[in-house]
């Protein structure tokens, strides 16, 4: 690579959404000579480069340190894990525009009105609902102690439990708990990567794995038993009730990974692959089960979060 170069165009974009304009993250035009310096964030984020005997704006602005006649530039380049990034990021905004405006209040009010002892059987019921699923992955991943303990909490919630209003199963002498699982982990546990992030309308941070995992979870028991599992008149109450339930149980940690944090989009994504990541580590064995380490600004508003998994 030779010394001197053709005049040449660097462009840098605005950072995250709802970051402040940088003044120095505009077009650069300069002839001289330009090196990548290796400042590189651990996420690869962000990269520095640096141009010597700039031909450039006399009052470019210059970042401090630099020699005279040089400028310092930073940029950001796409993390290999969201390349939708903007889309995900646009997705995000519309989606918080909507919570604020409808699902947020009526999860609420939701949580208002109906006493905790009535939000703790339909959470049941909601649970009770995908033990079948959380069986047959068990199955898949060759953990059949788990998986018979499973289908022990199904038939017991489902008769004794008043059709998994009462977790019965969880308590003497049954001591059975309840233990999420899904073919997402089953995908994980062998090996699937996560393929690109998606923050998705309606469902909110996920992956394409994840994606296609939770629509084969809804299949199982409506392709096992039928009806009325597989009647709409059934499974859109069940789907508004599980999402507001979730909604109202999750306020507390949006507040933690939204206010007051630089970034809440990337806040978000990343506490939700770090989540993801312990749970499918968890039914492998590698780790006991634990909250994941909330992001660096979100740690001054609490020492742990932990987030109830959708679905």
């Amino acid at each position: 690579m030779t010394a001197a170069l053709l005049a040449a165009a660097l462009v840098f974009t605005q950072g995250p959404a709802g970051a402040e304009e940088d003044s120095s993250a505009r077009a650069v035009t300069f002839v001289g000579e330009w090196q990548q310096t290796g400042s590189t964030d651990p996420d690869g984020s962000q990269v520095t480069f640096s141009a010597s005997n700039v031909v450039s704006d006399p009052g470019q602005n210059r970042r401090s340190g630099a020699d005279q006649g040089d400028i310092v530039v930073t940029g950001r380049k796409g993390r290999p894990d969201d390349p939708l990034a903007g889309v995900n990021a646009k997705a995000f905004e519309a989606t918080q525009t909507i919570d604020r405006a409808l699902v947020g209040p009526v999860a609420l009010a939701y949580k208002r009105v109906l006493p905790s002892p009535v939000r703790s059987g339909l959470r049941n019921f909601l649970y009770n609902l995908h033990e079948p699923d959380v069986f047959v992955n068990y199955l898949l991943q060759l953990k059949p102690g788990k998986a018979v303990e499973t289908l022990g909490r199904f038939a017991l919630n489902s008769t004794l439990g008043v059709g998994g209003i009462v977790d019965v199963a969880k308590r003497r002498p049954f001591k059975l708990p309840r233990r999420p699982n899904g073919f997402a982990d089953t995908f994980g546990i062998y090996g699937i990567r996560n393929g690109p992030f998606l923050y998705v309308p309606l469902i909110g941070p996920t992956t394409l794995r994840d994606l296609v995992g939770g629509m084969l979870d809804r299949f199982v028991l409506p392709v096992a038993v039928g009806s009325p599992f597989n009647q709409l008149a059934f499974s859109v109450p069940v789907g508004v009730l599980s999402t507001l339930d979730h909604r109202a149980e999750f306020d507390d940690q949006l507040h933690v990974l939204h206010d007051g944090v630089a970034d809440p989009y990337a806040t978000s994504r990343d506490f939700y692959l770090r989540r993801r990541q312990q749970e499918i580590d968890h039914i492998r064995g590698k780790a006991a089960q634990s909250p994941p380490t909330p992001p660096a600004d979100a740690a001054a508003h609490i020492d742990a979060v932990q987030t109830p998994r959708a679905r």
